[in-house]
């Protein structure tokens, strides 16, 4: 637990240190404000490098499933090695088991070595027809946001794609007084508009894992999913009643009873802080919303 670091918003911290108390307090890189990924993993590689700036980091969501967890260990470290030897940034990618346009692809290049691939090109979510081609090619990956490089390695490239970015983590690193002022002026963009996207694929190796049962769970449909053993099945939580509904997921979480008739596909969340209807293949868009 002494080489694993959380990074959160701050507004999490108390919840952070009740479910994980065998995670070191300093240990909790505490983030004052929002500012996307490349802000956030910047942030951590700075403070990390007070360290050991020739350490190789690994950059895992927690919010995402990972259920072959022997092969996840040999990809991560491969991707050390590769991470050493050759000073890339590195990526640990899954083959896309279907065409799910909720993912992000990265088309891959030649093999290097064994489950090592340059990489040709990064690929936005795409549409269901896309998608389809994306699968039936064989070369496109989902791409999962799993980073493996040395810390010196990510933080020459935010001093070159990024530089004023670089000088401000660079200044929170040096005097964490400076956090709270500095942190929220910090550029909000993802790590992969700001420097992925920037270093060239020369600079890049893909580590294709296979069978890793591999889930981002960023939207409700994606919860059915991982919940559901058939699509048609409901899924619900608290106080709901149900009479002919198929493929739902109903969460009742607000102190009163949910009752539905009729429904197919739908998404239904209720909380103290609001209430979200939605079908459930729409359920990625909610961000549209807030």
């Amino acid at each position: 637990s002494k080489k694993i670091y959380i990074a959160i918003n701050e507004k999490y911290l108390n919840l952070v240190k009740k479910l994980c108390p065998q995670i070191p307090e300093q240990n909790i890189l505490v983030e004052p404000a929002l500012r996307d990924t490349a802000s956030c993993i910047g942030f951590g590689a700075a403070l990390l490098s007070n360290d050991d700036p020739e350490e190789v980091m690994c950059c895992i969501s927690a919010d995402h499933i990972i259920q072959n967890k022997e092969e996840f260990q040999r990809k991560l470290q491969l991707a050390e090695e590769i991470a050493q030897s050759e000073e890339t940034l590195n990526i640990v990618e899954v083959e896309a088991e279907t065409p799910d346009t909720n993912y992000g692809y990265v088309k891959i290049g030649p093999e290097t070595s064994p489950s090592v691939h340059k990489l040709d090109s990064f690929k936005e979510k795409p549409d269901l027809k896309t998608a389809k081609k994306f699968l039936a090619d064989g070369n496109y990956l989902w791409n999962t946001g799993i980073y493996v490089w040395k810390i010196s390695t990510l933080l020459d490239a935010y001093e070159t794609h990024a530089p004023e970015t670089y000088e401000k983590l660079m200044k929170m690193a040096e005097d964490p007084s400076t956090i709270k002022d500095i942190y929220p002026t910090l550029e909000k963009i993802s790590i992969d508009y700001a420097i992925m996207e920037k270093v060239g694929p020369e600079n890049i190796r893909i580590i294709k894992a296979q069978n890793l049962g591999w889930s981002d769970i960023g939207n409700w449909q994606a919860v059915h999913s991982e919940l559901a053993e058939k699509p048609e099945d409901n899924i619900t939580r608290g106080d709901v009643s149900q009479k002919d509904c198929t493929g739902c997921l109903i969460y009742a979480d607000n102190n009163k009873p949910i009752k539905t008739i009729g429904l197919q596909d739908i998404i239904v969340v209720d909380t103290p802080k609001g209430l979200i209807i939605s079908k459930k293949d729409q359920s990625k868009n909610i961000k549209d919303l807030l």
